[in-house]
């Protein structure tokens, strides 16, 4: 089991950036970000491999970068020209059998932070 905790979280107006963290207990070969708005599903943001790998949904792309430090046990997301509808809590997840893709069978997930963008 893959410990996680996230942080980052917070409110910004839109235009604005954060940057969100995910320290982690042990590594795994898929990480990444997903997001959820009450009422709605489980929405996959942002995932990345080992290898360095990254996928992002249609919605960042431009906008949200991916990225981990190992020296720190530590994943990143960071997040510019945020828009409203990116409100949401934001997840991290690892470890994913048949690839990183971004579909909500992570087999582990951490509590969420909040982000409002208004």
């Amino acid at each position: 089991h893959v410990q996680l905790v996230e942080s980052g979280g917070g409110s910004v107006q839109p235009g604005g950036s954060l940057r969100l963290s995910c320290t982690y207990s042990i590594s795994r070969y898929c990480m990444g970000w997903f997001r959820q708005v009450p009422g709605n599903t489980r929405e996959g943001v942002a995932s990345m491999s080992s290898d360095g790998r990254t996928t992002y949904s249609n919605s960042v792309t431009g906008r949200f970068t991916i990225s981990e430090d190992t020296a720190r046990n530590t994943l990143f997301l960071n997040m510019n020209n945020l828009k409203p509808e990116d409100s949401a809590t934001y997840y991290c997840v690892a470890e994913r059998y048949g690839g990183c893709k971004l579909e909500p069978d992570y087999r582990n997930w951490g509590r969420g932070t909040q982000v409002t963008v208004s």
